[in-house]
């Protein structure tokens, strides 16, 4: 299948289903809204994994003692951490021209928007370095009495934060218990349970069963095993078969992992609920998020190492030796330039990390192999006003029950702006198939295919959605986040990926097997940490 070969009604069935389709084409649509494909960075970053061979002239070479690639969130987060330590001989590359990876975000004249990830929930008091930088962007105000983080009011989602589309309105809450039977809500009851079970739950280490980041959490054996089975294969063994509870199993897995429940490790599925209850019977610890999303955490790590970032330049080649780290970098015009470091923070997903390091080209470890990554297109569409509400009313989050795609994000929800223009953030993530096949027909599909996509699945719970859109601008992630499939937790893959390698030290949220801002902050400070023992800073360690 080639989208681009394919007629209207094949497209909309093939990303959608057959019965959207047919709706879809009962009649001509009018004109597609303009917009464009954004951050269209696919071509040079296809130079640096086809590993393309460049000469830097003689004169283009200069030294920094540290270099970050990637200026992500985890590249962003070990400069910083550089930065708090007094290191300030450091260059961060970063192949896009804007930095933030998944969590960039946009901006109109009406308001902010996310381009990707778009929330975190509150930390636990424990996650010190996380505290400490929200603390500093103004964002945690303090800690109360037992130690948690106090957070602002317009820092925390307000209300109504969630509501979902079936049966041809609009109902709150993610689980749909709008006809549910006696079943759907016994086994409901019992999975959260189950959820409480494990929030309370304790090694002989005093570790949480479940934690953020997941480098605190327990190792115990019996937990474990639950990255041996998929999501799926746990709600069977626990006799859970109401559709509607596993339905929302599979939202879950497909929201933070783009995976569904069938290919997800358990402990995974579990994780998603677990790790952020702080004990038994309370509720998930509350949302954090902004119009633009975590763009606004992106904004004050960048803002704290800016000087250092060099956007648009991407590292195209890392060659250890004896007495360093050498680069060469190459921009979208094919300008090269190279640079001598003492070490290197490789904040990037591994795939890159076969292609950009030298001795991994011919002969990538084992490791390597087992990170396979989930494609997502994101489409921002601008609205002249409100669509009309059937049911509930508008919400942060509006999930489409029926639907491939998590549905959208509301980016002016924070600004109590609730009539009038509005930006909403529509995802999709491809999760049917294998990831290769999966991420071709993401990008074989250009903005207008995407644009139909959206705004077809769209019209399932706004008809008028069409007429409303002024703007609709698509960003397509090919290797968009991590697939936690069975044995990626607790295998050794993840393990020796985290391992430095000849003056190189890896921080990216792959190497936690699951794609949170929590996640890769971890490791950009844990490896910046690294870089500071091997330079023989003294500086106490922010992790604990």
């Amino acid at each position: 299948m080639h989208p681009s070969k394919l007629s209207r009604r094949d497209l909309l069935a093939a990303f959608l289903a057959a019965p959207v389709a047919a709706a879809a084409c009962k009649k001509s649509p009018p004109p597609l809204p303009p917009g464009e494909i954004a951050f269209p960075s696919e071509k040079l970053g296809h130079r640096v994994r086809d590993g393309a061979k460049v000469e830097v002239p003689s004169d283009g070479w200069t030294r920094a003692g540290v270099v970050v690639v990637g200026a992500g969130v985890a590249g962003l987060s070990a400069a910083w951490r550089l930065a708090r330590a007094d290191v300030s001989d450091v260059a961060i590359l970063e192949l896009d021209t804007a930095p933030g990876g998944t969590a960039k975000s946009g901006k109109t004249a009406l308001c902010a928007y996310p381009w990707g990830a778009h929330y975190i929930t509150r930390p636990m008091g424990d996650n010190r370095a996380l505290v400490t930088m929200l603390r500093e962007a103004g964002i945690v105000t303090g800690l109360d009495a037992s130690g948690q983080p106090v957070v602002g009011e317009e820092t925390l989602c307000r209300e109504p934060q969630e509501r979902v589309f079936a049966n041809g309105e609009w109902h709150e809450g993610i689980f749909l218990r709008d006809g549910a039977s006696a079943r759907d809500l016994d086994e409901l009851a019992a999975f959260h349970a189950e959820i409480d079970r494990y929030a309370a739950m304790r090694d002989a280490k005093a570790r949480r069963a479940f934690a953020i980041p997941i480098a605190t959490a327990s190792d115990d054996a019996d937990l474990v095993a639950l990255d041996r089975i998929t999501m799926t294969e746990w709600l069977d063994r626990k006799g859970w078969h109401s559709p509607r509870l596993r339905w929302l199993c599979d939202y879950a897995c497909r929201d933070d992992y783009g995976t569904h429940a069938t290919e997800t490790s358990a402990w995974a599925g579990i994780f998603y609920w677990a790790a952020r209850t702080r004990a038994p019977g309370r509720d998930t610890e509350p949302v954090m998020t902004w119009p633009e999303g975590n763009g606004r955490l992106v904004a004050h790590l960048y803002g704290r190492v800016k000087e250092h970032v060099r956007l648009g330049e991407a590292a195209i080649e890392i060659v250890p030796e004896d007495s360093g780290v050498r680069i060469v970098t190459i921009d979208a015009d094919g300008h090269a330039r190279g640079l001598h470091a003492d070490q290197v923070v490789f904040a990037a997903p591994q795939f890159i990390a076969r292609a950009a390091i030298r001795p991994w080209r011919d002969a990538p470890p084992p490791h390597v192999a087992a990170f396979e990554y989930a494609p997502w297109m994101v489409a921002n569409l601008s609205l002249s006003s409100r669509p009309k509400d059937r049911g509930f009313p508008f919400a942060w989050d509006n999930v489409l029950y029926d639907s491939p795609s998590l549905g959208y994000v509301s980016a002016s929800h924070q600004l109590y702006r609730d009539h009038g223009p509005n930006v909403i953030t529509y995802y999709r993530a491809l999760a049917d198939g294998d990831a290769v096949t999966a991420r071709k027909h993401l990008l074989a599909a250009g903005r207008d295919e995407w644009a139909d996509v959206a705004l077809a699945d769209l019209e399932i719970a706004h008809p008028e959605i069409r007429a409303l859109t002024t703007r609709l601008d698509v960003i397509r992630w090919g290797h968009a986040m991590v697939r936690p499939k069975p044995g990626m937790i607790f295998g050794a893959a993840r393990k020796a990926a985290q391992q430095p390698y000849r003056g190189i030290h890896f921080a990216c949220t792959d190497l936690s097997g699951v794609a949170l801002f929590e996640e890769a902050f971890f490791h950009g400070v844990r490896a910046a940490e690294e870089v500071l023992a091997a330079r023989g800073v003294e500086s106490a360690s922010m992790l604990g």
